[in-house]
């Protein structure tokens, strides 16, 4: 089959919109990827630098409190503390509300679909703290990475602030190390190894054994965080000696950064790890089910380029199994609200600037009936791609009620359900769908339909 704006833009993209036209072609999709990113800028998200800030203002704040325990320099410091923490709060929201709103109005949203799925494949999430709230700011880090080479978007994940506090990475301990000698610290910890393994690279079948995973996390060691810097590398907790990953020696007397981007730089070029993601591109992509030969496709890309990003997507992008109307995804939570956003071409402020309370009501609590909480994954596998898991009859009925009383809320102006049929699903939109749509009683019955609709519920 070949390329198709309308699909391309309800597959790759983040649905039709009526201000925005879709691509005219797949390398157009790919040219997008290499361009500025004026969206970020338009509805910013900070990056986990500037977090940083937040948390060493927390941590000198508790260091006050437990050194002037019981005066008015502990009760202020206790204060700070709830301060940082109700604005971190209220910006995870607002951060929430900047990702729905460059979904509506990029020019550019096969990127803002990227970013999801790599975030995904990368799950981390902060566990307490200010640093729960830094998930949205992690995601930045990884933004810059999406059209490189795959390496170089592991390292940044793998070696991230969040990643390794998520993971328990921070606390690991070489057995052999200064640290271990003075007999402190929790010892080793395997979680940030295991799941570089089995769910960031090779893939849970892949070809390592416990003595690989066991020999990663000694190389790992060091690796932890510093709230001045963010990624540091502290030689007391390290391993001394070299290590043997997959059958080669990585590591040495004097370790570091180096030898954890070696030993990555190594599992992103493996052709285990081409067929994993290839597989995962394709079935979040195109269909819980791909053709062998579409993931093959992809796999091939891989090899050839070490794991250039840019023409992995060009294989997924113009290869004729990408697209099929057969087997199409069914959208995801944030992907059904944000494509109904960009359908009803909803303002930036009247997503952006919303209260606290009323972005919960319109956007966060629907999410989590239709099975989505945000931010709040539970495990370092991510979200699951099947669709079973969204179609159950809780998060259909949160679907409709979201339909039929969000979208007026939201614009000042319905459009007229006739013309949103098209606009929502393109010219070929099923006739059983354009007939529900003008026989409604009310604009918001006949918008709400069109939204609820199966055929919108699908990529």
């Amino acid at each position: 089959m070949r390329f198709d704006p309308v699909l391309a833009e309800r597959r790759f993209g983040c649905g039709l919109s009526p201000k925005i036209a879709p691509p005219g072609s797949a390398e157009a999709m790919l040219d997008g990827l290499q361009t500025p990113d004026p969206i970020a800028d338009r509805f910013p998200i900070e990056g986990f630098e500037t977090f940083l800030g937040r948390m060493r203002a927390r941590a000198d704040l508790a260091k006050q409190r437990r050194d002037n325990r019981g005066t008015e320099l502990a009760e202020a410091a206790r204060q700070g503390i709830r301060d940082l923490n109700r604005i971190a709060r209220k910006d995870h929201w607002h951060w929430m509300a900047a990702h729905i709103a460059r979904r509506v109005w990029t020019q550019t949203p096969f990127r803002e679909r990227l970013a999801f799925f790599w975030a995904d494949h990368f799950t981390a999430t902060g566990k307490r703290g200010l640093i729960r709230r830094g998930t949205s700011p992690y995601m930045e880090d990884m933004r810059p990475h999406l059209a490189g080479r795959f390496e170089d978007l592991l390292y940044e994940a793998v070696t991230h602030p969040v990643m390794v506090h998520y993971l328990d990475q921070e606390g690991s301990v070489g057995p052999n190390s200064k640290q271990a000698q003075r007999r402190q610290g929790a010892g080793l910890n395997e979680n940030l190894a295991r799941e570089v393994l089995e769910l960031h690279t090779l893939g849970a079948g892949g070809p390592y054994t416990q003595a690989d995973v066991r020999e990663l996390a000694e190389l790992l060691t060091g690796l932890t965080i510093n709230l001045n810097v963010g990624r540091t590398f502290r030689k007391p907790l390290a391993e001394p000696g070299r290590e043997t990953v997959l059958g080669k020696s990585y590591g040495g007397d004097n370790p570091s950064l180096n030898d954890i981007r070696a030993v990555l730089r190594d599992l992103a070029r493996h052709p285990a790890t081409a067929r994993h993601i290839a597989g995962k591109l394709a079935v979040h992509f195109v269909s819980d089910t791909p053709s062998e030969a579409l993931v093959g496709a992809v796999e091939a890309a891989w090899l050839d380029t070490d794991g250039d990003l840019t023409a992995v997507y060009r294989a997924l992008l113009t290869h004729p199994d990408a697209w099929g109307r057969e087997g199409a995804n069914i959208k995801q939570p944030f992907d059904f609200v944000s494509s109904a956003c960009r359908a009803l071409a909803v303002d930036g402020p009247m997503i952006t600037e919303l209260r606290e309370g009323a972005h919960l009501l319109r956007f966060s609590d629907p999410m989590r009936q239709m099975g989505h909480i945000w931010q709040k994954p539970n495990g370092p596998d991510g979200l699951d791609e099947a669709d079973g898991a969204w179609i159950t009859p809780q998060g259909i009925a949160a679907r409709l009620q979201w339909a039929v009383t969000v979208p007026s809320l939201l614009v000042r102006v319905l459009p007229d359900p006739r013309d949103f049929v098209e606009t929502a699903l393109g010219p070929d939109a099923p006739e059983a769908v354009r007939f529900a749509a003008s026989a409604a009683e009310s604009r918001a019955d006949g918008v709400g339909l069109v939204l609820a609709s199966p055929a919108f519920q699908r990529m």
